[in-house]
């Protein structure tokens, strides 16, 4: 079979039979679960499910050596099966992991090694990692079977899919129904926003604070923004000048870019921006940092003073917070669609760079904040 006729056949097993345990041992259904259900880090269930497919497929492999670097008889590439196979069967599928490779990850790309349960790998929480490489190793020593481990793996995945999307069908339900007759004024919106970039892993945020305000706007400004990076993407690699891009109607050029701070904007970031408005082609107009941190005076004055060397391009440091309530008044009757906008863009980010918590928390916020109680 290949690899995507395995994974059809263990998707039609899951699904088929959601209440059935292929793995008896009660050890190893505990890490599984545990690496399946780790919402702080979904590299570990894709390393285990680029594995353990290698190992249905290739029976001759060591599930524990997903590196070709390893050389040996029994290694494998781990990426190709991640990337080639599981990338379109997860998203296909809807199912909650990372939606790129595993193996590009900080704590897994410079591995050179068999994955043994004496393997120190650097990355949190360590809990996951040491789940992993067990599990690995139950399957090379034939204490679970790898076409069973990957099929209760799917069957974790899927019930934790449904119980998500009936969550977040319910929350948008309860929050349709609490709404009352006046919408949220200006004031209430930013209010919102901020109780939300106050939770627990709100870096993404700022992108989409900004991002909704130029499509709420789009029609009124005549700029829009470009499509958003992913959250993990360097800017090296992109070349992109930005976390959010802003261009003229019917202009690819970059107008103005945004670049986001969940910490105090520095003197050197100041200088590393300037390197990169030296080198775009046409050069862009604005350079705007937005900080939830605290805006230092030298080093406005610092980021002004590049007005003239740079040819007339303008570099800023704006405090998110500012930023929202300055246009949800400028552009008080587009306060709504601003809202909408901004729950559409945090609901549609992956779970990597905006939690299935980070999103219910948004809802539950939302709802607090229009219910008519």
């Amino acid at each position: 079979m290949t690899p995507e006729e395995i994974l059809d056949s263990i998707l039609a097993t899951a699904t088929a039979s959601p209440e059935q345990q292929a793995v008896a041992d009660t050890g190893i259904r505990e890490n599984l679960e545990y690496v399946c259900k780790c919402i702080s880090n979904r590299a570990g269930i894709r390393l285990l499910m680029s594995c353990l497919l290698a190992k249905v497929h290739r029976r001759n492999v060591d599930p524990r050596e997903p590196y070709t670097e390893i050389d040996s008889v029994n290694s494998f590439s781990g990426r190709t099966y991640d990337e080639r196979y599981l990338t379109h069967f997860i998203n296909e599928n809807q199912l909650p992991c990372n939606v790129t490779t595993a193996f590009l990850t900080p704590a897994l790309r410079n591995i050179d090694r068999a994955l043994t349960t004496d393997l120190e790998i650097v990355g949190r929480p360590r809990e996951v990692y040491t789940a992993t490489l067990q599990l690995l190793d139950d399957v090379h020593n034939d204490r679970a079977f790898a076409g069973d481990l990957l099929t209760d793996a799917v069957r974790i995945l899927i019930q934790l899919r449904d119980e998500k999307l009936n969550r977040m069908d319910q929350l948008i339900k309860e929050l349709k129904e609490g709404r009352g007759a006046i919408p949220l004024s200006s004031e209430q919106i930013v209010t919102l926003i901020q109780q939300h970039l106050a939770c627990k892993g709100a870096s993404r945020l700022a992108v989409l604070v900004v991002a909704a305000a130029y499509k709420a706007a789009a029609n009124r400004i005549g700029e829009c923004s470009k499509p958003l990076l992913a959250h993990n993407a360097a800017d090296l690699q992109t070349k992109a000048l930005g976390d959010v891009e802003i261009c003229l109607t019917d202009d690819e050029n970059v107008a103005t870019a945004y670049e986001m701070k969940m910490k105090r904007v520095m003197a050197d970031d100041i200088d590393a921006a300037v390197q990169k408005i030296v080198k775009s082609k046409p050069p862009i107009h604005n350079y705007i940092f937005i900080t939830t941190d605290v805006i230092d005076p030298l080093v406005v004055e610092h980021a002004a003073s590049f007005y003239e060397k740079t040819g007339g391009t303008e570099i800023a440091i704006l405090d998110c917070i500012g930023f929202t309530r300055h246009f949800l008044h400028f552009f008080h009757r587009l306060r709504v669609e601003f809202l909408q906008e901004y729950q559409d863009l945090v609901l549609g980010e992956p779970d990597s760079a905006v939690s299935q918590p980070l999103k219910e928390a948004f809802l539950a916020l939302r709802k607090a904040a229009e219910s008519n109680e």
